[in-house]
């Protein structure tokens, strides 16, 4: 018999954790006292998600490692990796440019925070609400983002240096100096003799086969772990959270989807000339995944074999970008971030001209920049800008976000981790390999 294809298990494990935790929040009433067997059922699942997330977690600093210098180690020396780190760089600021402005026009055109032009009291009331109904862990949550300091252009670059590369690559998530480091290590790699080249390149594309099988075996029990992470998040939401904010919520998701279903298969179609159709088919297994884990880094091992095996992007091109992609570009999380600023600005009745927008613009670009890609870490971002901004009460509102956070968070992540796998096909386009042309329409 022939067995289920993994993206069609990952896609009946979702469904199956919405329909269990729809009927176990409705048996018991959202509620899950300790020691019940709710309670029992949720610690399970919470349990065999952290451990499936850990377990992607695991490879991903090996995986960069040794992808990054593999890849970047067979090109043709410093000109090539300069060539292709231009094109990147190039490629992510503009598609997370496109994202945020088109953030910024549904928020302005629908105006989510706003009755008959003037604020939104029943949601200003309910973001009081929530804030008193919040739970210890999501108190945490916000008082650990507003203890954190706004970094200029200079921290980030400092991000880049790491004094100690084994210590950055457990720092939050934050890539940016293991994979400045892993890029250093494979340009010096082409400098040396022939021989000790190839023995070091051979050592590293090995290391690289071996981490690949890993991530083939933990993907193996993704639909497992996909349904314990998504469970828990049903049964404590439900669909009736959304109610308050219903506008919101659909202003997030019509720029994402957007900038999803237009945008980026746009590019594709007219820049790579590749089927934006035959592109979402070879991503899916990834995109579901990014979605219900709400995590791009932990999704980055599926990504790239999936750009790879599927999409056909050469190794050294999916090392540079895909990695690096994880780490900076982050097209939904700059979008939703100007989008949860500017609402919750017009709900407090802070009226924003074109400078004030601007600079929520400029702000949501760079703080995107090095966030980490685990759940909810976009929450500092928008706490300092809304702080930034002057905009009062703002824990109180982040609090309020918080409730419809998590599902926003797992459609960003899966606009982030497609914006990457563009631009990796964009890129191998450009770089004249065969990318797609076997896959159908």
């Amino acid at each position: 018999m022939k067995r289920l294809a993994l993206h069609w298990q990952i896609l009946a494990a979702l469904v199956l954790a919405t329909l269990t935790g729809v009927v176990f929040r409705t048996l018991f009433d959202g509620q899950a006292p300790d020691g019940t067997l709710v309670a029992k059922a949720l610690g399970l699942s919470q349990f065999i998600g952290d451990l499936f997330m850990q377990a992607l977690k695991m490879i991903i600093v090996p995986l960069i490692v040794t992808s990054v210098i593999s890849g970047i180690a067979s090109l043709q020396g410093v000109k090539g990796f300069g060539r292709l780190g231009a094109k990147t760089f190039g490629f992510y600021a503009m598609s997370s440019l496109v994202a945020v402005v088109t953030g910024l026009l549904l928020v302005n055109l629908i105006q989510p925070g706003l009755v008959d032009g003037e604020p939104n009291e029943v949601i200003r009331q309910a973001f009081d609400t929530k804030a008193a109904e919040a739970t210890d862990a999501e108190r945490a949550k916000v008082a650990a983002a507003n203890a954190k300091e706004p970094k200029d252009f200079l921290d980030t670059i400092k991000l880049m240096v790491p004094e100690n590369v084994f210590s950055a690559a457990t720092n939050n998530g934050q890539m940016l100096g293991v994979i400045v480091f892993s890029l250093l290590f494979a340009i010096a790699i082409t400098r040396l003799p022939a021989a000790e080249m190839k023995t070091l390149k051979e050592f590293f594309q090995a290391g690289n086969d071996v981490m690949i099988t890993v991530t083939r075996w933990i993907m193996a029990i993704s639909p497992i772990g996909v349904y314990a992470l998504m469970f828990p998040v049903i049964f404590k939401n439900g669909p009736d959270v959304f109610a308050e904010m219903a506008k919101y919520f659909g202003t997030v998701l019509a720029a994402l989807g957007i900038h999803l279903l237009i945008t980026l298969p746009l590019v594709l179609s007219f820049i790579a000339k590749v089927s934006p159709r035959a592109h979402f088919k070879a991503m899916r297994e990834a995109l579901l995944l990014a979605f219900s884990t709400a995590s791009s880094s932990g999704t980055l091992p599926v990504t790239m074999r999936c750009v790879q095996d599927n999409a056909g992007v050469s190794k050294r091109t999916a090392s540079f970008t895909l990695p690096l992609g994880a780490t900076v570009n982050m097209d939904g999380t700059a979008l939703y971030e100007c989008v949860a600023v500017v609402f919750v600005a017009q709900v407090m009745g802070i009226q924003m001209g074109f400078g004030e927008q601007f600079v929520v613009v400029t702000a949501a670009l760079l703080t995107s920049i090095g966030v980490a890609g685990v759940p909810s870490a976009s929450l500092v971002a928008i706490l300092l800008i809304l702080k930034n901004s002057n905009v009062p009460n703002a824990e109180t509102a982040v609090v309020a976000l918080l409730a419809v956070d998590r599902l926003l968070d797992m459609a960003r992540t899966a606009v982030n981790v497609f914006g990457d796998s563009c631009a990796a096909v964009v890129i191998a386009k450009s770089e004249g390999e065969r990318v797609l042309e076997d896959a159908p329409a």
